[in-house]
């Protein structure tokens, strides 16, 4: 193969999604949890598929499964908190991946004066503007303008590697 003569692509050709999903957990990710307002109440979900894409403006996207109960809140939702978990919070990862529960009963958590709710003890956290959300295959890709964010001193990032939570090594 060079780059005058590429292999030719079968846009019909695709990995299994099995296959794909074998490699992809053993490709560790940060975890966090996205979270916003909406007319009923506080929703949001456990995510690993959160991405920096640009410096300036600073944007940054996160993926959502077609069949997810969060697919709905995010369709209009105009802006999320993006919540970077911290080691130790494994539990807010499970609570926020459970179909069908009420992720905040019991909560304790605090909520921004735009609406969106902030969870303590997190590494980090970004208040966004959605500005796009674009559907990519059997998910939507969400792109948000980050407008705020806070850093804190909490212990090492939240990891997630093969369907378990792996601490990092010094």
């Amino acid at each position: 193969m060079t780059a005058e003569n590429p292999l030719p692509v079968d846009r019909q050709d695709s990995l299994g999604s099995e296959e794909f999903k074998a490699v992809f957990r053993r490709h560790p990710a940060g975890v966090a949890v996205v979270t916003c307002a909406t007319p009923t109440g506080p929703a949001g979900f456990t995510a690993t598929s959160v991405i920096s894409v640009a410096a300036n403006p600073a944007i940054l996207a996160f993926s959502v499964s077609a069949g997810s109960t969060s697919r709905r809140v995010l369709d209009t939702a105009p802006s999320v908190v993006v919540n970077f978990l911290a080691v130790g919070q494994e539990d807010l990862a499970r609570r926020f991946a459970v179909r069908g529960a009420d992720r905040f009963a019991g909560l304790d958590y605090c909520s921004l004066t735009s609406g969106e709710p902030v969870l303590p003890g997190t590494t980090a956290w970004i208040r966004g503007i959605v500005e796009q959300r674009v559907p990519v295959g059997d998910s939507l890709l969400i792109t948000v303008r980050a407008v705020l964010a806070h850093t804190s001193d909490a212990s090492e990032p939240l990891v997630y590697l093969d369907r378990a939570f792996p601490r990092l090594l010094p």
